[in-house]
């Protein structure tokens, strides 16, 4: 049996970036830019500052010996919802996270924590109020 594929478009067999890439990989929060290591979690928990907003908590920590791009590590708790909802706002953080790097201090790691409640209401209320939460909290950081 032949799949009808008269629904597809030229659009659909050319990649979406010169390279070949994916779109997706372009909105990516880049490697140098994350926390992944515990050990760093746990520097930016005990030797930063922090900041809180009804939904979210902010922990930074400024890296004397290695300066360089600001790098990002979320924490979403099983409290915020299941699977599925926990992943989602972390998609939609990192992606907020990285349209504002540019405005982001440089040589610092950040550690920013959802609260119970975020994705419910950041599903009833969009993105850009997601995003204006998370001005919010960075306003608070720089002040």
């Amino acid at each position: 049996m032949r799949l009808d594929r008269s629904f597809q478009t030229d659009a659909w067999a050319e990649p979406t970036r010169p390279d070949g890439g994916a779109a997706s990989v372009a909105l990516a929060v880049h490697k140098r830019n994350r926390l992944s290591r515990s050990r760093d979690f746990d520097a930016v928990y005990r030797q930063g500052r922090s900041t809180s907003t009804r939904f979210l908590v902010l922990y930074w920590f400024e890296r004397k010996d290695e300066p360089g791009d600001p790098r990002l590590g979320l924490a979403v708790p099983r409290a915020a919802g299941n699977a599925v909802a926990r992943n989602k706002i972390k998609r939609q953080l990192r992606e907020l996270w990285r349209a504002r790097l540019e405005r982001i201090p440089s040589g610092r790691d950040y550690v920013l924590i959802a609260k119970p409640g975020l994705p419910e209401a950041a599903h009833a209320n969009g993105f850009d109020w997601l995003g204006e939460r998370v001005d919010e909290v960075l306003q608070k950081a720089a002040a």
